[in-house]
């Protein structure tokens, strides 16, 4: 079974993926698949997504070391979103965090406020 990639982007076909904290179901980012990805991330468990940025399929943690070993997979009604819930390995986020969502919304819905402290220094793992 594999999901329907009905999302058109830079004329690739892909899917949504939501990755998830396995054992606490924190949100930790959001990212897209094409059909390579997921086939590599079924037959590894180890999460790979499509850039749409770089225009190709990267491993999660290929660069930080901070990999996300697949727990389960699961898809949404019409199969054009799956879940992977994971057992993150460092930070999800390359900014450090250990989730991408470290941002709520202000009361006065004017500005950002970041919560959480920083798992990793990303200067230290990016510049490299």
């Amino acid at each position: 079974m594999e999901p329907n990639f009905r999302h058109e982007i830079n004329g690739k076909k892909l899917a949504t993926a939501i990755v998830q904290d396995y054992n606490t179901n924190e949100v930790l980012m959001l990212a897209f698949i094409d059909k390579d990805a997921y086939i590599k991330t079924v037959k590894t468990k180890k999460a790979h997504f499509y850039s749409t940025s770089r225009n190709k399929i990267w491993l999660k943690g290929e660069e930080s070391g901070h990999t996300q070993e697949v727990q389960k997979i699961l898809f949404d009604c019409d199969r054009d979103a799956v879940i992977f819930k994971v057992k993150q390995n460092g930070g999800a986020c390359h900014t450090g965090h250990y989730s991408c969502f470290y941002s709520v919304l202000s009361s006065d819905n004017n500005s950002l406020i970041e919560f959480g402290d920083k798992v990793f220094d990303p200067d230290e793992i990016y510049s490299k």
